[in-house]
């Protein structure tokens, strides 16, 4: 049974609000990965975009690796991810006004976002932005499995289910 998602599902997934985990690789000699929670905003067929401090880490990691690594799940049941790499197209100086208003009320509620956009004014000219191009896409989605155990659970407690309903009423 493969629980990879098809491209479309994963770029619908990808395109759903998740807080996703950017990962870059770290400077010689050990390389370790940085991997930090982040918002991104991503449309299908699109590019990836993050915004971060001019002089993070991330961004300097970022601008040496030239790639990224971004994955999104769903912690609630049925588990899914998407994990998606590619290089970095653009690293812009700077962020759009509107681009950093869309990404704050796709994660806050209306008033959050408002708050939030008044108290970071600064992120307008201190931090940078970075698109990716997604290139490599790893997935699962375990919607099935979740499902088999549901019924098994149902068949261990002596309820009906689906495939099989209660005598008189199939």
């Amino acid at each position: 049974m493969s629980f990879s998602m098809t491209r479309a599902a994963c770029e619908r997934f990808l395109a759903d609000v998740h807080v996703g985990v950017l990962s870059v690789t770290g400077p010689e000699p050990d390389g370790a990965p940085l991997s930090v929670p982040i918002w991104y905003s991503y449309r299908p067929g699109g590019l990836v975009t993050v915004l971060t401090g001019r002089e993070s880490a991330k961004a300097r990691r970022i601008r040496a690796a030239r790639r990224f690594t971004l994955c999104a799940q769903q912690e609630q049941t049925p588990c899914r991810y998407v994990s998606v790499s590619g290089p970095v197209v653009a690293i812009e100086d700077g962020i759009n006004p509107a681009e950093r208003a869309a990404l704050a009320h796709r994660y806050l509620p209306p008033a959050g976002a408002e708050a939030y956009l008044v108290a970071t004014a600064e992120q307008l000219t201190a931090d940078v932005t970075v698109r990716m191009r997604p290139e490599r896409w790893l997935s699962a989605d375990f919607s099935a499995v979740t499902a088999h155990i549901a019924a098994l659970e149902r068949q261990q407690a002596g309820l009906p289910t689906p495939e099989h309903p209660p005598p008189g009423r199939g």
